[in-house]
């Protein structure tokens, strides 16, 4: 499938760049973190408010659907979530292992991906699928501040998660582009030309970040990186086919649509929120760089397959 590989090869080629001016020194040591507040405060925002004020409520209301890749993005996530507890009971990482084994890349790979397959009804099924991952991120959010604030009370908690959730511009940003697609008013055009050029820099950013990160020594075990991988590529898209297709019956786009995008490799919004937060995204980066790669193959097996159905 030569159009699966020409979606990921440039995620990939991305990242390796990151990599290789890292190592190179042509990025000094901070880069890293710079990027990254880069793409968290402005670049990203910047792309998921243009992306939803391009949407409206009623083009993405389809329960079937909703309930097929939500629900297979939520089993993986608690379990995985379950598994890390056991392993160590730390609230915010079990919530971020949880986010990297399921939070599929649709925004960056899903809707080009399922418009080469399965044409332009491909749009709205990736559209739909963007802001369930975005509900997913929202989710993480308010476990990993209920966890970095164990020591607080009840009250205290749910007010930081409140305020942490309403000063996220990760989460504020598609809800303020929905609120703006409701009033049907256009955007102002220099202003609209302004919030395209940074949402047009917040992909390549996000990923050379990636590369610069992963120069630094990686003393995480590989075992966890690889579980979360093979969760993320096999379990998530099997479940999501069991309830679409044989549970619902959903229409064969649809079912195809949700095990495509459920199949997706791990976006770079895990590794977004870990910077956010000042947490350890060792395993995060590892995670997504081996579920990109490793999707060149199971993507392209996944498509031969469906295209032979």
């Amino acid at each position: 499938m030569l159009f699966v590989f020409n979606v990921v090869l440039p995620v990939f080629a991305l990242i390796l760049v990151g990599y290789l001016c890292g190592r190179s020194g042509k990025l000094g040591q901070n880069a890293s973190v710079e990027l990254n507040r880069f793409v968290v405060w402005l670049a990203l925002p910047a792309q998921l408010f243009n992306f939803a004020a391009n949407s409206t409520l009623q083009s993405l209301w389809q329960p079937g659907f909703i309930l097929a890749f939500g629900v297979g993005c939520l089993v993986v996530f608690f379990v995985t979530f379950l598994i890390s507890w056991c392993c160590k009971p730390d609230l915010a990482l079990a919530s971020f292992a949880g986010l990297s084994a399921s939070y599929s890349n649709t925004g960056y790979m899903g809707i080009p991906l399922c418009i080469l397959a399965l044409g332009q009804d491909g749009f709205a099924p990736a559209v739909i699928a963007t802001f369930i991952v975005f509900g997913m991120f929202a989710l993480a959010t308010v476990f990993i501040e209920i966890g970095t604030l164990a020591d607080k009370k009840s009250h205290e908690i749910a007010w930081s998660a409140i305020k942490s959730l309403c000063s996220n511009p990760l989460l504020l940003a598609p809800v303020a582009g929905l609120l703006w697609s409701s009033t049907n008013l256009p955007l102002y055009d220099p202003l609209q030309q302004s919030i395209a050029f940074l949402a047009a820099a917040a992909s390549p950013c996000a990923l050379v970040s990636i590369g610069l990160f992963l120069i630094q020594k990686q003393n995480t075990e590989t075992n966890s990186a690889w579980g979360l991988s093979f969760a993320k590529l096999f379990i998530q898209p099997i479940i999501t086919w069991l309830i679409a297709g044989p549970v619902l019956n959903l229409p064969t786009l649809w079912v195809n649509a949700a095990v495509i995008l459920s199949a997706l490799p791990t976006g770079t919004g895990p590794f977004m929120l870990a910077q956010y937060y000042n947490a350890d995204g060792r395993t995060i980066s590892r995670v997504v760089l081996l579920t990109t790669v490793s999707s060149l193959v199971t993507l392209s097996l996944l498509l031969w397959w469906h295209s032979g159905v």
